[in-house]
Formats: C-alpha cells, sequence, structure tokens
C-alpha cells in the first residue's frame, strides 16, 4: 500500500528523478542570483523594479516547468515527425525578425520579436536553433539504412544548417556559431559519412571568410555586426597581451566588462560575500543575464559557484546515462545533441565570465535572467525525461540494445 502511494505521489516527476532534482535545484538557486543582480536594470538601465524582474524570473520558472512537464509527456518520436515543420515556421519567424526585430533590456542587437497584443518578446534564434537540432537527429534517423546521395546531403542536412546560421549570423553571431559547432558534433555522432563533414567544415570556413571580408570592406550587408565582433576580439587579445602599444584608458574602456567581472570573481574568495551582497552588480552590464556567473562567484564564492558546476556536470552526465541506456538509436542521438547544446552554452558562459574568450551574449542555462533561453532549456531538458520515461517502456515491449534498422526506422 505505501509503495502505491509512493509511486502515485511520485508521478508527477516522470522520467529520470535525479535529473528532475537538479533541475529543481539549480531553478530555486537561480532566483536568489537574479534578485541580486537585477537591481542593476532598476538602477542603472531604469528598466522595472528589482522585485518586478524577479517576480518576472519565477514566472517563467513556473511556465518552464509546466513547459517540461507537458513535453515531457509527449512522445518524442512524434516531435521529431513534426520537427521539419516547426523548423521551417521558426525559419520564417528569423526572417520576419531581420525587418521587425527589437531591443530589450540594454541590449545592442535586434534579436527579439514582440508578440502581438502582449508585453512579451522572444528571440526566434533560440526555437529555430532547437528545431535544427531535432530536425537533424530524425533526418539522419530516418536515412540511416542507407548511404545518401550528395544532393540529399546538401539539400536535406547542409541546407537548412546553413540557412538557420546566415538567418542567425546578422545580429547573433556568437549563436551563429554555435549553430554550426552543435550541428556538426551532431553530424558526427549520427554517422555521416567523415568525408561529408570535412566537405562541409571546409566549405563553412570559406564562406564565414568571405562574408567578413565583404562585410568589413563593403557596404553590401547592411546593418550587420562584423565590427562588432572584431571589436571584441581585439579587446579580447590586447587584455591577453603582456604588454601592448595602445592607450591604457583606451584599454579599460574596452576591456570594462571584463575587468568588472574579473574583479566580482576575485572580490568573492572562497567562501563569498554572501547573497545579495555584491559590490560590482551595479558596475557590471549584463549583471542578470550574460555575467551572472561573476556574481554569483561574488556572493557565493568558491564554494558556492564549485557545487553550482557539480549541479550542472550531474545533469550533463545524466543526459549521457539516459543516452546510453536507450536503445532507438532517435532517443540516444537526441538526447546527446541536447547534452552538448547545454553543455556548449554552460561553457561559454563561464568561460566569458573568467575571460577565457571573447564576450558573447550566451546566458547560463536556467539561472540568466531573461525567458527565452530559460524556456527553450526547460523544453530540451523537457525531451530528455520523454525519451528517459520511454526507456523502461522498450525495455518491457521487448527492444533491447541490439535493435535492427527496421525496428530503429519505426520508432523514429
Amino acid at each position: 500500500m505505501n509503495e502505491q502511494i509512493t509511486e502515485q505521489k511520485f508521478e508527477f516527476l516522470k522520467g529520470d528523478k535525479v535529473l528532475w532534482m537538479v533541475i529543481i535545484l539549480i531553478s530555486i538557486f537561480s532566483i536568489f542570483p537574479v534578485y541580486s543582480a537585477s537591481s542593476n536594470l532598476e538602477y542603472i538601465v531604469n528598466n522595472g523594479t528589482t522585485t518586478s524582474h524577479v517576480v518576472k524570473h519565477m514566472f517563467f520558472v513556473i511556465l518552464g516547468f509546466g513547459l517540461m512537464r507537458m513535453v515531457g509527456m509527449v512522445k518524442y518520436e512524434h516531435i521529431g515527425k513534426i520537427s521539419m515543420g516547426l523548423l521551417i515556421i521558426m525559419c520564417g519567424l528569423l526572417v520576419l525578425t531581420m525587418f521587425t526585430g527589437q531591443t530589450i533590456d540594454g541590449a545592442s542587437a535586434s534579436r527579439w520579436l514582440k508578440i502581438p497584443g502582449t508585453p512579451f518578446s522572444f528571440q526566434p534564434s533560440s526555437f529555430a536553433f532547437l528545431m535544427l537540432i531535432i530536425y537533424l537527429c530524425r533526418y539522419l534517423t530516418k536515412k540511416i539504412v542507407r548511404e545518401r546521395t550528395v544532393g540529399e546531403n546538401i539539400g536535406f542536412i547542409f541546407g537548412p544548417i546553413l540557412l538557420v546560421f546566415l538567418l542567425v549570423a546578422k545580429d547573433n553571431g556568437s549563436t551563429a556559431l554555435m549553430i554550426l559547432m552543435v550541428s556538426v558534433i551532431v553530424l558526427v555522432i549520427g554517422q555521416l559519412h567523415w568525408k561529408y563533414i570535412a566537405g562541409f567544415i571546409s566549405t563553412s570556413v570559406i564562406a564565414i571568410i568571405l562574408f567578413l571580408l565583404v562585410a568589413l570592406n563593403t557596404n553590401m550587408i547592411g546593418g550587420n555586426r562584423v565590427h562588432t565582433w572584431m571589436s571584441r576580439i581585439e579587446t579580447f587579445t590586447s587584455s591577453k597581451a603582456k604588454t601592448a602599444d595602445v592607450d591604457d584608458e583606451s584599454v579599460k574602456a574596452k576591456n570594462y566588462q571584463v575587468m568588472q567581472a574579473k574583479a566580482a570573481i576575485v572580490h568573492g574568495g572562497v567562501t563569498g560575500m554572501g547573497p545579495g551582497k555584491s559590490a560590482l552588480k551595479q558596475m557590471l552590464p549584463q549583471s542578470a543575464s550574460d555575467f551572472i556567473f561573476a556574481i554569483i562567484v561574488e556572493e557565493y564564492g568558491l564554494f558556492g559557484s564549485a557545487f553550482l558546476i557539480i549541479l550542472y556536470m550531474i545533469m550533463i552526465v545524466r543526459i549521457v546515462m539516459i543516452a546510453s541506456k536507450m536503445p532507438a538509436f532517435f532517443g540516444s542521438l537526441l538526447v546527446l545533441s541536447i547534452g552538448v547544446m547545454i553543455f556548449v552554452q554552460l561553457a561559454v558562459n563561464i568561460a566569458v565570465a573568467v575571460n577565457l574568450i571573447p564576450v558573447t551574449g550566451q546566458p547560463l542555462p536556467l539561472i540568466s535572467y531573461g525567458g527565452t533561453s530559460m524556456l527553450v532549456t526547460y523544453i530540451q531538458l523537457g525531451l530528455v525525461l520523454s525519451v528517459s520515461s520511454r526507456i523502461q517502456v522498450y525495455d518491457e515491449e521487448g527492444i533491447g540494445k541490439k535493435q535492427s534498422v527496421a525496428e530503429i526506422n519505426d520508432i523514429a
């Protein structure tokens, strides 16, 4: 009787229970640094109040859990079947964003699309990224039975990747590069022949170089952010140089964000200043989003930030374990691909905060203030939970590790 009650009690947490617990812990923790750092939006950006921002963040956390649970209830195979249609819709929204996009919260690029009749905006690029990866996983699975022709690879694999990349690159270079990098990793995991992957990488590198040369030396590509990207790279390299033949004040001005982030990390020390006691959150731009990890280190110290990273690593390990247990190729590939997406975003955000790579606009998964990225991450994790909940079903149906091509295609 007690066992039945326990099973009913935890039925809401459908899927991997450890992953659920990690998601809940990170989500609850996110409220505290966002509440502290969002005071920057109130007093510096003059946008809303600290209370309104934390309430908005909590709303997106609750909405994210709802979306994650809903996605977790849907068979992931069904989502794969509609991925092409969803990708086409997202590409249409990306085109619309190019002409009617908005900027919010002090951002410098028009990446947001306003939802008509509401005060909310969202970034189509984040959803397009996810839909592209789901589509690639689906297509690679359905065509695993035979060697694809060059035309098929160009039209159904490389074409969609380059289309999304080009639509995103104009206003969000870092996300566009992540799309290329993660897509290539998915192609490798999805067992696409190496010669096609090598050819795609070579072509992409040449195309990017030509794009940069045209954007930097002509006015043919209007409204691009290439000069901003180059400035960030130059700023990063100058900050790493031992000696630089440049004016010190100009270097300090360009390195302002990085210097403040470093100061916050150093200020935190081992134990941190305590929740809400950051001294640099008012001076660090994007302290509630892109640079929130620096604020976390300042307030919670080395111990607190290390604990958070351990939670993230547990999340990634559980994702890999789910992928290894899933007998269906599509489910395994999808989970691994989502794990790569989350890990890359996490690594980039932390690397920027500690000045290992140039400044980008990538948020910290499940923590940074901002609805779109948070909701997309919850949807990603919902897909992982959906796959994990299907493992037991497949075992009961007798679909084991030695899965035939016919079974793979039926499941996909």
